[in-house]
């Protein structure tokens, strides 16, 4: 049976775990949960993820969904260990993990619809007041991963070496909310847009865009 993914076309989350699949070569089947109607709020969607959110993954076998994005990549990363996205090697896991929670954990919590909702509706705040703020935090993230990376280099085409880590799953998905959100200069983090690029050669980061699901805008 499919793997059962629960998702949204713009969810940054939700394309970190699409690539995963993706890059692992397992099958699964996407259901849209529409953050921007609210869906995510719905009493029957709330009894598969309990927060609210996406993305949420329905695993045949298991008594229960599996939800938050970094701790579904972790279960991905044990049940179908080929290609691995993770290090062996503690010191490396640890670099990979860290660069990762930069943008998982610091960054993007920052910038989701929760968020966005609660700078709008609550504090009331105009469209260009929000559009600096996420723009401001979205790209924090990205200036640390770059300093993060020159004070720690590792050659190679990626975040560490040549093996597309969950790092790069993160840092794509940063990117591209970047992008999203309408910043255009990133001159200060050359390293990280080198990396961007690269991923972005790979059909399964390429695909799995938000642009490119159903009911994306055209």
């Amino acid at each position: 049976m499919a793997l059962q993914l629960y998702g949204f076309w713009r969810s940054l989350a939700a394309y970190r775990v699409r690539a995963a699949l993706k890059l692992k070569g397992l099958p699964f089947v996407e259901h849209s949960v529409n953050l921007l109607a609210g869906e995510q709020h719905d009493p029957a969607y709330l009894k598969i993820n309990p927060q609210g959110a996406v993305p949420a993954l329905v695993v045949d076998g298991l008594s229960r969904p599996l939800f938050q994005s970094m701790a579904i990549l972790d279960y991905l990363d044990h049940a179908h260990p080929t290609p691995a996205l993770m290090p062996a090697d503690p010191v490396d896991r640890s670099r990979v993990l860290a660069l990762a929670h930069l943008c998982a954990s610091d960054g993007h919590p920052l910038v989701v619809p929760r968020v966005r909702n609660y700078l709008q509706n609550t504090l009331q705040l105009d469209e260009a007041t929000r559009n600096t703020w996420l723009q401001h935090f979205t790209m924090q993230a990205l200036l640390a991963y770059e300093r993060a990376l020159s004070l720690d280099p590792r050659p190679g085409a990626y975040s560490h070496g040549d093996q597309v880590t969950v790092a790069d799953l993160c840092l794509a998905s940063q990117v591209v909310g970047a992008k999203l959100f309408g910043c255009t200069d990133f001159s200060g983090t050359p390293q990280v847009m080198s990396i961007f690029n690269a991923l972005m050669k790979l059909d399964a980061l390429q695909s799995s865009l938000p642009q490119n699901q159903p009911g994306a805008p055209k």
